[in-house]
């Protein structure tokens, strides 16, 4: 009766695991697009000032981004299931006062201590991943659900903000998260085993010249909507910001135990995977925002008919992301993501043909659907690439850069690209001024896209020919293949 009762528990464990891990990155990923849809009703609510509006979003962005370096050198130290459990009740308590502020200043304050636990619990996610799962079959599959959950969450969260904006109240997409953190803080305690972190000694320096200066790097881009690239209060804490980084790449070269160790930038791929990151994300964020904003502003549709217009873009990107095991197996990562990125600049590319007279049917949906498309398979291999060969001691500083060049590539997109759509905005009427701007901004996102396909075919691409045919898996055994999961 033992005998038996023992294999289905170990047979559990890996899908329990994979589903804490995804739906806590999911809750992550639609808690950060689900404010896009609520900001008119939270300004509303709380009389906010333009500025303050932006605020509610800024304080989660400096805060994840700011600190995520940090955070997942803790997974390592701490131990990655205790950290992750921090992480997960701090955004979780902090998601219920923002759902509560009575006031402006509230939601603010919650929301940059959201972007802390944010910035704790990602990188987490992604170490619990690559440690819990051996290289090959069984870490490509995990990686396919995780790159998904990327792509969809961040079009669901549009929906599902439209959604609750429209029929209940921006605080519920707040408040729901209680009930979900604490089933999942339930299951990790239950089902995921705790293992001690490594003994180590924690890099002081690194850790303060890192945070502060991604902090300050992060104020410097958000601040570029408000200000402009000339002012001083843009132009100092951008040049800060890549004063301090500079100092921590020193400071990381010759430090005993680094908390970002530079050994990860050694393989061309993993680089690769952070830099076309930061350019896909940076592309796709601002799309969600400028095309958002083209229904509502220029067709007059509702926060609902807005998020709703995502949904066949949120489809095709399921349908294709559900494929992209096999096409992964078949084809290898590296190809998968230069066709990826190949679709979704073609798709881009058409959006940004947008104009007041165009149709949702006839000028949005196609190109959606090639956005779809392409989101759904170039995730999972660009998360992939991220992680590609790290040792086990390393997991959780190559997951804190894989997010941080996420949060890093959607504040740099947003600033640079509504600066591009305020300065080729044109037109006498609101409708014309607006369409002309979100244009502008998509035929940015185009650009950004087009660099991202040409580094991924650089940095990437060539580590196809290193692969096993029909496993995307190196040819010799690395230390992601011998690490144990901490």
């Amino acid at each position: 009766m033992t005998s038996t009762a023992a294999p289905a528990t170990r047979a559990s464990a890996p899908i329990v695991l994979l589903g804490v891990i995804l739906v806590s990155y999911l809750m992550i990923i639609i808690d950060n697009s689900i404010v896009i849809t609520g900001l008119p009703q939270i300004r509303q609510d709380l009389n906010l000032s333009v500025t303050g509006v932006s605020w509610v979003q800024n304080a989660y962005t400096l805060t994840f981004g700011g600190l995520l370096l940090l955070g997942a050198r803790c997974g390592d130290l701490l131990g990655r299931r205790r950290v992750f459990l921090f992480g997960l009740g701090l955004f979780t308590a902090a998601s219920v006062v923002v759902g509560s502020a009575p006031t402006g200043g509230i939601l603010i304050a919650a929301r940059a201590v959201q972007g802390i636990g944010s910035a704790i619990l990602a990188p987490a996610t992604l170490a619990l991943l690559t440690a819990g799962f051996p290289a090959g079959r069984e870490r490509v599959r995990a990686v396919a659900a995780y790159g998904s959950v990327a792509g969809i969450g961040a079009a669901l969260g549009l929906v599902l903000g439209g959604l609750v904006a429209d029929l209940l109240s921006w605080r519920f997409g707040f408040f729901v998260n209680l009930p979900i953190g604490l089933v999942l803080f339930w299951a990790t305690r239950r089902f995921v085993a705790p293992v001690p972190g490594r003994p180590g000694r924690f890099d002081v320096l690194g850790a303060v010249t890192s945070t502060a200066g991604m902090t300050a790097l992060v104020f410097g881009i958000v601040r570029v909507a408000d200000s402009g690239w000339g002012d001083p209060a843009t132009l100092g804490p951008l040049g800060a910001g890549v004063a301090l980084l500079g100092g921590f790449v020193f400071v990381e070269s010759r430090a005993a135990e680094p908390i970002m160790p530079l050994r990860l930038f050694a393989s061309r791929e993993r680089t690769g995977g952070y830099v076309v990151r930061l350019l896909f994300i940076g592309a796709m964020i601002s799309f969600f925002l400028f095309l958002s904003q083209y229904l509502q502003g220029v067709h007059g549709w509702t926060p609902l008919q807005a998020g709703a217009a995502f949904l066949p873009m949120s489809v095709i990107n399921f349908v294709v992301a559900v494929l992209v095991p096999r096409m992964t197996v078949r084809w290898g990562g590296p190809r998968l993501l230069v066709a990826g990125v190949a679709v979704t600049f073609l798709g881009m590319a058409w959006l940004s043909r947008l104009s007041p007279e165009g149709g949702y049917l006839a000028d949005v949906v196609g190109p959606l659907l090639l956005l779809g498309a392409g989101q759904g398979m170039a995730f999972a291999p660009l998360t992939a690439a991220g992680i590609a060969g790290v040792d086990s001691e390393d997991a959780g500083a190559a997951a804190g850069l894989v997010n941080a060049a996420h949060q890093l590539g959607g504040a740099l997109g947003l600033g640079v690209l509504t600066t591009v759509a305020a300065a080729f905005a044109s037109g006498d009427d609101a409708r014309t001024h607006m369409s002309t701007g979100a244009a502008a901004a998509l035929t940015g996102s185009a650009v950004l896209l087009g660099l991202a396909l040409v580094l991924a075919v650089v940095l990437i691409l060539p580590s196809y020919r290193r692969s096993v045919p029909g496993t995307g898996v190196n040819r010799l055994p690395g230390p992601a293949q011998t690490g144990s999961a901490r």
